[in-house]
């Protein structure tokens, strides 16, 4: 087995000295009305960060996906070769790099990891010498399992993908099999790993069923392509019963529809819709199955712009990124009670596929996700209320 376990202190950067938007303060605003935390020390500030090793071309860096409620953060970096490698910061700032054992070594092959749990334990996938996916598990002290499901195919770009783990250490995520189909799985703490298909979910080449997100009760959101291609959302219950829903307004066309990417504890998903002029929208489905759709201000209306819901915590505060008319993108926060505020990472830059990504947030308000600076270099970012 291959670890790297490379420690870093990040650099940090107050979100007064960078690029703010004015809406701050009523960042702050929706921050303190959905948590309940204290107006005391209630200044939004960044901090913006880079993995040890990651490069510094177009499109190489760092890429912050998930932050636990220990504040723990683990995302991925890409090297100066676009070889793709893990990690995982530290409350402190530290951070500890690694590598799935049987990662591929050349470009954008190699370790993503995806989520983590309260325990500390990662999981994720990683790509091979054959640009074959595998599914890993990391536990805290850095030991590494790794997985295939029962029938996932082993040429390129099939294989296994985690996506989501929650508090027991069940990972969610999917696989493709030799004919690129893809299929729910669930993997059990004990390492059972169990297979499914949403109903409606279609069977030709690059269709299928992909679940995204597990809450601590062992209920999985995704999405699925049917056989013309269109998204449609999913619940799959803990004992195998599934639900599949459509935000109003949503697409039929190709890979126009419904995501589900994230579910909180209480069972609210996120996720986002692609409407039938190819412009995304954000959504939130609560427990009763009632569906709210929203945009951020100044999401474009342009084909593939506009509002994806990215990220839920426990209070019902959603985060994501909302494209704009110049195809610039921004971060932004989406109260419970729908209150929203839009954001930038200092340093982002403002030019086409630039700009600010929001990607996960804790049960604190914590948000963290990455930028694309003015030359297309990533760089990790966490932003504190």
């Amino acid at each position: 087995m291959k670890k790297t376990a490379v420690l870093h202190r990040l650099e940090t950067e107050p979100g007064s000295g960078g690029r703010c938007s004015s809406g701050i303060a009523l960042l702050c605003l929706c921050f303190l009305s959905a948590t309940g935390i204290s107006a005391q020390n209630s200044k939004p500030t960044f901090t913006t960060f880079n993995a040890p090793g990651a490069g510094t071309g177009a499109s190489q860096g760092t890429f912050a996906y998930q932050i636990s409620n220990e504040r723990f953060i683990v995302g991925q970096y890409s090297d100066a070769g676009s070889v793709n490698h893990g990690y995982v910061r530290a409350p402190d700032g530290d951070i500890a790099t690694f590598e799935a054992p049987g990662a591929g070594t050349l470009a954008n092959q190699g370790t993503t990891p995806n989520g983590i749990n309260t325990a500390g334990a990662v999981e994720g996938y990683y790509l091979d010498g054959n640009t074959a996916f595998h599914g890993f598990l990391r536990a805290a002290d850095g030991t590494i399992t790794t997985f295939d499901a029962s029938g996932a195919g082993t040429g390129a770009y099939q294989g296994t993908l985690g996506a989501d783990i929650n508090t027991a250490g069940t990972v969610a995520g999917y696989y493709y099999n030799a004919q690129a189909v893809s299929r729910g799985l669930v993997r059990a703490a004990s390492g059972a790993v169990a297979r499914f298909d949403a109903p409606g979910a279609g069977t030709g080449t690059g269709q299928g069923t992909s679940a995204f997100s597990i809450n601590t009760a062992g209920v999985i959101t995704g999405a699925y392509l049917d056989a013309n291609l269109a998204w449609h959302g999913f619940l799959r219950a803990a004992s195998g019963a599934m639900t599949t829903f459509d935000a109003p307004g949503a697409g039929v066309g190709s890979f126009q529809g419904t995501l589900g990417l994230n579910i909180n504890a209480a069972g609210v998903v996120s996720g986002y819709y692609t409407d039938a002029n190819n412009v995304n929208h954000g959504f939130v489905r609560a427990v009763g199955g009632a569906i709210t759709t929203f945009d951020a201000s100044g999401a474009g209306t342009g084909s593939y712009q506009g509002t994806q819901a990215l990220g839920i915590n426990e209070a019902g505060v959603i985060v994501g990124v909302y494209t704009d008319a110049s195809n610039v993108n921004h971060g932004f926060v989406r109260a419970a009670g729908g209150a929203m505020a839009t954001f930038e990472a200092p340093g982002a830059g403002n030019g086409a596929g630039q700009g600010t990504n929001a990607e996960g947030i804790d049960v604190e308000g914590d948000i963290v996700g990455y930028y694309v600076d003015a030359s297309n270099v990533n760089h990790g970012f966490l932003l504190t209320p």
